[in-house]
This record gives structure tokens, C-alpha cells and sequence, in this order.
């Protein structure tokens, strides 16, 4: 497929494209230029109060991290379900 750059640098990518990716307007891309490519890569732009809320809830979820418990094998896992997983 081939793209012509319009006024302003502006470049339009082929509906098909857009309809596969499932791309909408409005989506944020990071443009990389590399070995002589420019490449589009879709990225989420998370508002910093959201970051810093998350950070929070992740932080005070890590005392509770110390609690859970482990599983040497994934047998020892479903034995602890009461899965028998050489009877299945």
C-alpha cells in the first residue's frame, strides 16, 4: 500500500489498516525513526493522577504479596484446588 504526505506532514493510513488494528481517532502513536523507517507504535497515555493511584493501591497490596502462598510444582497447585490432575 502506498501513503502520500498531504499539507502539513499529514499521512493517511489505509482504512483497512485502521479496521484491523482497531485503531479510532483520538489513539496516540510513538513515531520511531530507525535504519531509515519511520514506525507507528499505538500507545496508552495514562492521566498522572491514575498513575499515582495505581502506584498506591500496588503499594499497599505488597504486605499482603509476603502472605501468599507458594507452589513448588503445578501439581502441588491443583492438589491444593483438590484437583488430582493424573485422574483427568
Amino acid at each position: 500500500m502506498l501513503a502520500e504526505i498531504r499539507g502539513r506532514s499529514q499521512i493517511t493510513i489505509p482504512s483497512e489498516i485502521i479496521k484491523r488494528m482497531g485503531i479510532s481517532e483520538g489513539d496516540k502513536f510513538e513515531i520511531i525513526e530507525k535504519d531509515g523507517g519511520i514506525f507507528l507504535c499505538p500507545v496508552v497515555v495514562y492521566p498522572k493522577d491514575k498513575l499515582i493511584k495505581i502506584a498506591k493501591m500496588i503499594k499497599n497490596a505488597e504486605p499482603q504479596l509476603n502472605e501468599q502462598q507458594g507452589f513448588d510444582s503445578v501439581e502441588d497447585l491443583f492438589a491444593d484446588m483438590g484437583i488430582d490432575i493424573d485422574n483427568v
